[in-house]
């Protein structure tokens, strides 16, 4: 048997792309540091543990993970039993401190969520709460935080700015929706061969203000992204023996298929998850009094699984692995740039045309940076998904007719 799990890791933490994003899901607002969130992505909590520190909370016990798990739990009740469980593993410190100020802002809500939308004990659901299989589960505070904060957000809207300081961007508006992930599904999962964990459908408009040049002071460029839900897979587990250290898992993993656009996606198009957005053009800049719009479309992405093995001291480190779309491309926002169609009301206007065009070329690189932060804080990756095995356990065996 083999535990496991699915996101994305935040390569490069932005404190107020995190604190904006993770606040809004939440329904509060936080004001972390860059530092802060560091110490939570570097501290491990046992998973078991915060099941039992979670029922003792609740005044649940005595009952099995089942009943736990199918249970629904206030969002400031989990976030206490997170702190408990780090308080007792970890001590005081940075992310003790930095948990314990989320938990506080977050205890009025009425918000409820059910565990067993996070953690999937499987042949082990049964067990009494406080007795702890042979196979491991520690995860990263700041993964339990952050998943238990966008399945509390529902399908809600999501709606901020953030200012990266990205060289020619003024601001970034951003809207974003997170879908449910598949019914019975969750982000953590124990189990055997063809068990799956899923990361949630995922959708985001960035409507990002692009300093000008010459005629053209700025220009408003509404970019939507949408990611499908990823999948990962138990294909299997090798067990090594004598020596265990040769173990060995395997894991299938499709990311979720990209698709983007520049156009008008509406507010109701976001949260529409049985339609995609098929937009008509945006208006980009006015100059004169004449509006110049575009439209533009481009995607990534491969529907076939790709294996990819853990080794035992990978699974004992907790090593996080990135599987990349087969099709990937270099940059989603040069190729949307690649494909854009400017439309100037008709009336042809010398050298218009490609001073737009001008202006967004120069800023490929810092869009691509706004589009990477923002998805990854919400824990999909941009064409990529993350996977790691946090546990694996090799006794146990039983004859079978």
């Amino acid at each position: 048997m083999a535990t496991f799990a699915i996101g994305s890791r935040l390569l490069s933490v932005n404190g107020g792309v995190v604190n904006a994003l993770l606040g809004s899901m939440l329904g509060t607002t936080l004001s972390l540091s860059v530092m802060d969130y560091n110490s939570l992505i570097s501290a491990k909590i046992d998973a078991l543990d915060f099941l039992s520190a979670l029922a003792t909370r609740i005044n649940l016990t005595g009952v099995t993970y089942s009943d736990l798990l199918s249970s629904n739990v206030k969002v400031g009740d989990l976030m206490a039993a997170a702190l408990t469980t780090q308080q007792i593993t970890n001590g005081a410190g940075a992310a003790t401190t930095a948990l314990s100020t989320i938990s506080q802002a977050v205890t009025g809500s009425s918000t409820k969520v059910s565990p067993g939308t996070l953690i999937d004990l499987g042949p082990f659901a049964n067990l009494t709460v406080g007795q702890k299989p042979k196979v491991g589960a520690s995860v990263s505070v700041f993964d339990l935080v952050n998943t238990v904060a966008q399945i509390a957000n529902g399908s809600h809207q999501i709606a901020t700015s953030v200012n990266l300081g990205l060289p020619g961007i003024a601001n970034v508006s951003v809207i974003a929706t997170i879908g449910e992930r598949p019914v019975g599904s969750s982000w953590i999962a124990m189990g055997t061969q063809g068990v799956s964990v899923h990361t949630a459908q995922t959708r985001i408009l960035a409507t990002v203000n692009v300093l000008g040049s010459g005629s053209i002071a700025s220009i408003n460029l509404p970019v939507y992204v949408e990611v499908a839900s990823g999948t990962a897979t138990l294909n299997a587990v090798s067990c090594g023996h004598p020596n265990i250290s040769t173990s060995q898992v395997t894991v299938g993993v499709t990311p979720g298929i990209v698709d983007a656009w520049i156009g008008n996606v509406t507010v109701a198009d976001m949260t529409n998850f049985a339609t995609k957005p098929n937009p008509p053009p945006a208006t980009l800049v006015t100059v004169l009094g004449i509006p110049i719009t575009g439209l533009a479309q481009a995607g990534m992405g491969n529907t076939t699984p790709t294996n990819v093995n853990f080794s035992y001291s990978d699974i004992q480190a907790g090593t996080k692995k990135t599987v990349t779309t087969t099709n990937f491309l270099s940059s989603l926002t040069a190729s949307l740039l690649g494909d854009l169609t400017l439309n100037i009301a008709g009336i042809p206007i010398p050298g218009l045309g490609a001073l737009v065009m001008s202006i967004l070329n120069g800023v490929t690189s810092p869009i691509d940076q706004v589009l990477a932060s923002l998805l990854s804080t919400l824990g999909i990756g941009l064409g990529q998904v993350d996977v790691w095995v946090l546990g694996i356990r090799c006794d146990g065996a039983v004859l079978v007719n």
